[in-house]
């Protein structure tokens, strides 16, 4: 029987070892690049390569996620630090990105403490969508001068597109050579070999070609000294805490929403589900661990997992394979690294970071919702115009809002019979035969009722008053799954004033939960039971008997 286990576990452990080994040909080049988008040394990339995805392999729910840096962590990071260093000293640099990613672990175990793991809800799919179009145009633009040659100040995103235009003129052909060679192999080799180590490949490449011909002197920028051997301890400053904390806050945010949603893509129908809160756990005690050793926030990466699961990896085995293979590189390669051109990172950063921008998303979320749609261009354009860190403030603003103004207007309906069949439906241009009964109003609100909706209920149910003048109103409750005590009260007053107005009120299919809400608020007594129906059903039946002068059968009343 062992042995048998033993035969299983051993293809297991081989497609484990391919995919971690795959893995890291794409996750190490990728990780030195997002390193420079974040303003810091390659090195910086493989730390973060190697802590947060060894902590995240022991303590992750999920079996395949691949922890490191991402683009969106990576100019998030950048961003930030960019603010608590602005004259980017190399060694307080160091010290405030330790701080940072520190501070981002932190929040990930508070939240987890807190059991907030459903605040990865809180950002919208059209407005994630918006925000890492805007995040993904930014990297692009950022990279360009690196591809170019050249250099700008950086003054916001439309100023700079103006800078670049302007410089381009300066461009070094030998650079710009450089750069449409690994953009060839990169494209390439993905068309042709879909998860390849194409990035592997570019970057090999894009260090043979410094050896062999010399472009350094050619005045092609190289990565540099890269320091060979393990990273030292890095202590934080606690005199940056306050200056470094709103960032970490969005930073973790997006951390913990990356995480999710790449855990959630990836997992498979037989392999145990994403637990939210266990991963706040991972990944902070993943940040934590790696601020201490020099890396920057990590988080869960969609396209690196995707590697490891087309590369056939089973479980977290083939992330202890990639964190060893980060490991091998700082001890044996660094040096080779450090001939790497900056043009061959930048090309890499763009074909990886391109896929953010989706025009396809948008065109569907278009097609399925233009007030959707607006709020992914309102989020694009916040990163655009406000930064990327206030982008993700924008975002949350834009996802709460439209969250408000679902709740705020919630469907009201008016109830007809579907002729000829005992069919209950709102009325629409598209059943134009639904039959409704003279006298008889039936209105159903949906949603849960409470300060914010309230008002505008009532508003529509009186406008529906109005408009068809009912000697019964019946309100049919059973799409109300919750009533809270503003709008309860609001239910009291447009009571009295329609029964002030000569109109009966029934209320029909309340819930439990409301049911209970309305007898402690007396409604029950006001009204009388006999006013309580069971549901829309019972109210047409009651009405008709009434209307034929019969005496209404206890089902028909449907009494509470």
């Amino acid at each position: 029987m062992v042995g048998a286990t033993a035969k299983q576990a051993a293809p297991a452990l081989r497609l484990d070892l391919v995919a971690g080994l795959t893995a890291a040909a794409v996750v190490l080049p990728k990780a030195m690049a997002y390193a420079t988008v974040a303003g810091l040394p390659v090195a910086v990339g493989l730390y973060t390569a190697l802590v947060p995805m060894l902590v995240y392999a022991l303590a992750g729910s999920s079996r395949v996620l691949s922890v490191s840096s991402t683009t969106t962590l990576a100019i998030l990071a950048g961003t930030q630090l960019g603010l608590a260093v602005p004259d980017g000293d190399p060694a307080r640099l160091v010290t405030a990105t330790a701080t940072l990613t520190l501070l981002v672990g932190a929040m990930l175990l508070l939240a987890r403490l807190l059991r907030l793991g459903f605040v990865a809800n809180f950002i919208s799919t059209p407005v994630l969508t918006g925000f890492k179009a805007g995040i993904g145009l930014v990297i692009v633009l950022d990279q360009l001068p690196k591809l170019a040659g050249i250099h700008i100040d950086k003054e916001g995103f439309f100023r700079d597109v103006v800078s670049v235009a302007q410089h381009l003129p300066e461009t070094s052909l030998i650079t710009l050579a450089v750069a449409a060679a690994t953009f060839a192999i990169l494209i390439g080799m993905e068309r042709l070999w879909p998860h390849s180590p194409a990035p592997l490949v570019a970057v090999g490449g894009g260090i043979a070609a410094a050896w062999l011909l010399g472009l350094q002197a050619m005045g092609v920028s190289l990565v540099g000294h890269i320091p060979q051997g393990l990273p030292s301890l890095t202590l934080p400053d606690l005199a940056l805490l306050g200056d470094l904390a709103p960032g970490a806050l969005g930073i973790a945010l997006m951390s913990f929403t990356e995480t999710i949603a790449a855990g959630r893509a990836f997992a498979r129908p037989v392999e145990p589900p994403i637990n939210a809160n266990r991963e706040l756990v991972a990944t902070g005690l993943a940040n934590v661990g790696g601020a201490l050793l020099g890396a920057m926030p990590a988080g869960g990466g969609t396209s690196q997992t995707a590697v490891v699961r087309a590369a056939g990896g089973q479980s977290q085995k083939a992330s202890l394979v990639t964190a060893a293979a980060a490991l091998a590189t700082m001890l044996l390669l660094a040096p080779l690294l450090g001939l790497l051109p900056n043009a061959t990172l930048a090309a890499i950063v763009i074909v990886y970071s391109v896929g953010l921008i989706q025009p396809a998303e948008f065109r569907a979320i278009r097609g399925v919702r233009t007030m959707e749609f607006r709020w992914a261009l309102i989020a694009c354009l916040g990163v655009l115009v406000f930064g990327t860190l206030k982008g993700i403030v924008v975002a949350i603003i834009v996802s709460m809002i439209g969250l408000a103004s679902q709740t705020a207007q919630p469907r009201v309906s008016v109830i007809g019979r579907k002729r000829g069949a005992d069919v209950l439906r709102p009325l629409a241009p598209e059943h134009p035969d639904d039959e409704t009964f003279e006298g008889l109003l039936i209105v159903r609100p949906e949603g849960r009722l409470f300060f914010v909706n309230a008002q505008y209920v009532s508003d529509q149910v009186h406008a529906l008053v109005e408009q068809y003048r009912p000697r019964v109103l019946a309100l049919d409750m059973s799409r109300v799954p919750d009533i809270e005590y503003s709008a309860l009260q609001i239910l009291l007053e447009g009571e009295k004033r329609w029964t002030d107005a000569g109109i009966v009120v029934w209320l029909a299919a309340l819930n439990p939960g409301v049911l209970e809400m309305a007898r402690h608020a007396g409604l029950e007594q006001r009204l009388g039971r006999e006013r309580l129906l069971f549901n829309a059903r019972a109210a047409i039946a009651r009405y008709q008997a009434m209307q034929a002068g019969a005496a209404p059968t206890p089902q028909a009343a449907g009494r509470r």
